[in-house]
């Protein structure tokens, strides 16, 4: 029996908050469970209670728990440990790793809380009779796979992370499949994480045809209640034997987890941006892992530096798979020279002759065309043909782009959309160009050069709903669309067996980025979606588009030699102290006047050096320094990695507590991004 409640709240505050507990509750409530309280100015809220103790607070009165929500726990110790180090690693509050960890109806208030009585029956839908044990797995393995599966149960021998760095179609799935089978032999569950929902669909087919109903599914595409079922049933004796999801999946409670699953370890999609908690959920995943003594295997064509650096130093265990399954040949890779092209006149628009050859000989046989271009839209700006005006977005610093077929000019940061101008305002000039080409102007123009082709588009415009990627994947895997074109969602682990021809559209303009890890990410971007070309009886050609063919990472990708990459970048990283050789975290600072954001950034830079010397750079902006009205300014913090972290971040977060405080930086927002990505 307890008399008091430390919970969390759904709010970015730190710690945690105690009520007293009515008589009625003291023998009933649990840890884990949810109650209603009083918070702020006549408000109430759902709360998550952690501890119940009986020690009083002094100096202060306590304010009492209204109701319970749930006759047992919704969340198990072993996730609110979890939860706290995510709060803690990510320099967030718990509260706001809660408010991302449940289901929304799970948060709701007092009238909207759903509540959690216990094992209840399963509905309909997600009722099932589990195949027999002795029936799972895959299929027969190749050679090369059978000794990569040995080597890694050798890993683990000796430690608890493998990183798999098979090349595309080496047949990774099949490995992993023949992993599932074995940790449900021996009664554990398994969680199979992926970077985008747009994976899911090939996958689940794939697994369900092995596992059948003891596979969940998870993701924010979803609705509610469908997720809300999948977190209630982890909770019972009817668990999901194997849960497939996202990254917001590391969140589900787990009972018996034995192996965990990161499918493409490399991809940026695991880094949650915004809001809070700004985790890396392979990060998570891999302390998840540990925490509940499972084993934890990293897969991918191309690793990140970051997790083949920590292979290379024998934190985690490295196997190998360098050839395609069935001795399918690599794809041909060919460079176009756009630059030579245009002096010879053989580009039309954004296709070079070359390019439009090819694709009308693949189409001829039948065979599928995949057009990679990382940018969606029509265009990513219009412009006047006499004074130069450009539309801009009036909340965010950015151009606005044009998508044709809405007819309206939008802001990719903050969803602002108007009409297409007719004319332009400053001079009246009626002549408006447009500038540069994304996917909505690739699909347009690809009517034009091939009317009989059959053509859809894969990008975050033609994708919002759960039926949209799933009939557009359905298409393309059953030949009734000819050619793809989409952004990176296309280069992301998908497998068609009719795909001969790749084009990467403008391969350089992905090394125009700000970043440290652009050349990394070009590279990985480039060789992922090359290796979608002749996965099955043939070699497949990729069309590599470049305005500057000399670059070495084309020479890296037409070879695909991942090592030179490696080599080369590392050599970069040590010299100008980039990870894997710092840990890097950006405070960020937005205020709704630009120089209140400058004084702020400059005070707090003072007072970060204070506390870390020339560790602290800047303060600057970041490329886009205006978004949905509040300026941006940033200061980039980097840590030599023998220094203990936890006195630093409590200096941190001491520093953005005493800004905060001052009169003219309260209404300021200031939070960290930790292993920026």
């Amino acid at each position: 029996m307890a008399r008091f409640a430390d919970v969390v709240l759904p709010v970015p505050l730190p710690g945690l908050f105690t009520y007293a507990l009515p008589d009625d509750m003291q023998t009933h409530v649990q840890a884990g469970c949810r109650v209603v309280v009083p918070f702020g100015n006549k408000k109430t809220t759902t709360a998550l209670v952690v501890r119940l103790h009986d020690t009083e607070p002094h100096d202060i009165t306590l304010k009492e728990v209204i109701s319970q929500v749930d006759a047992v726990p919704i969340v198990l110790d072993e996730q609110l440990s979890l939860w706290q180090w995510i709060a803690d690693f990510y320099m967030c509050a718990i509260g706001e790793v809660y408010k991302a960890a449940l289901p929304a109806p799970l948060k709701k208030g007092k009238k909207g809380a759903v509540a959690y009585e216990g094992v209840e029956p399963l509905p309909d839908e997600i009722s099932f009779t589990p195949a027999p044990i002795s029936s799972l797995g895959g299929g027969a393995l190749s050679p090369a796979q059978q000794t990569a599966l040995e080597a890694i149960h050798a890993v683990w021998h000796e430690r608890p992370v493998c990183l798999l760095h098979g090349v595309t179609s080496s047949g990774k799935t099949e490995i992993y499949i023949h992993l599932i089978a074995e940790a449900l032999r021996q009664g554990r569950q398994v969680l199979y994480l992926l970077p985008e929902i747009v994976l899911t669909t090939q996958l689940t087919d794939r697994l369900r045809a092995v596992f059948g109903e003891r596979l969940g599914v998870y993701h924010s595409k979803y609705s509610d209640r469908q997720r809300i079922d999948v977190w209630r049933r982890q909770l019972t004796d009817e668990a999901y034997d194997i849960i497939v999801g996202v990254r917001s999946s590391v969140f589900l409670p787990f009972k018996r987890l034995g192996l965990v699953i990161v499918d493409e370890e490399h991809d940026t999609s695991f880094k949650q941006q915004d809001p809070a908690p700004r985790y890396n959920a392979r990060n998570v995943a891999i302390m998840l892992a540990t925490r509940l003594k499972a084993q934890c295997l990293l897969g991918t064509a191309t690793p990140s530096l970051e997790s083949y650096y920590n292979a290379r130093m024998g934190k985690y265990g490295l196997v190998t798979l360098s050839e395609r399954y069935g001795q399918v040949k690599l794809p041909q890779v060919e460079v176009i020279d756009i630059q030579e092209m245009r002096h010879k006149r053989l580009m039309e628009g954004q296709f070079s002759s070359r390019l439009l050859e090819v694709m009308s000989a693949t189409l001829q046989e039948h065979r599928q065309v995949i057009l990679f271009q990382n940018r969606r839209g029509f265009s990513p700006q219009i412009e006047c043909h006499n004074c130069g005006w450009v539309p801009r977005c009036p909340h965010c610093d950015v151009a606005l782009t044009l998508h044709k077929r809405l007819q309206r000019m939008t802001c990719h940061y903050c969803g602002y959309a108007t009409a297409v101008p007719q004319v332009c305002p400053a001079c009246e000039e009626r002549e408006l160009r447009q500038i540069g080409f994304g996917t909505e102007r690739i699909e347009d123009d690809i009517h034009r050069h091939f009317p009989e082709a059959r053509v859809a588009r894969m990008d975050l415009d033609t994708t919002r709903t759960r039926n949209a990627y799933e009939g557009i994947l359905h298409d393309f895997a059953t030949g009734q669309t000819d050619i793809l074109v989409g952004t990176q969602m296309v280069t992301k682990g998908l497998d068609f067996d009719n795909v001969s021809l790749v084009a990467i559209l403008s391969a350089d303009t992905m090394l125009n980025q700000p970043d440290f890890r652009a050349y990394e990410h070009a590279f990985q971007m480039m060789s992922q979606v090359a290796g979608r070309a002749g996965r099955r009886d043939k070699q497949g050609l990729v069309l590599l588009q470049a305005r500057n063919a000399e670059l070495p990472i084309i020479g890296q990708v037409v070879s695909n030699d991942y090592e030179a990459m490696y080599s080369e970048q590392m050599l970069e990283r040590r010299q100008f102290a980039f990870p894997p050789f710092v840990r890097l975290i950006i405070m960020y600072i937005k205020h709704r006047s630009s120089t209140t954001a400058d004084m702020l950034a400059r005070d707090a830079t003072m007072m970060l050096r204070q506390a870390f010397g020339t560790r602290v750079l800047g303060p600057d902006e970041p490329p886009v320094a205006r978004v949905q009205s509040l300026f941006i300014r940033r200061i980039l913090l980097k840590f030599e990695l023998d220094i203990p972290l936890t006195a630093a971040r409590q200096a941190m977060h001491d520093v953005r507590s005493r800004l905060l405080e001052q009169k003219d930086y309260a209404s300021a927002h200031i939070y960290f991004d930790v292993d920026p990505m």
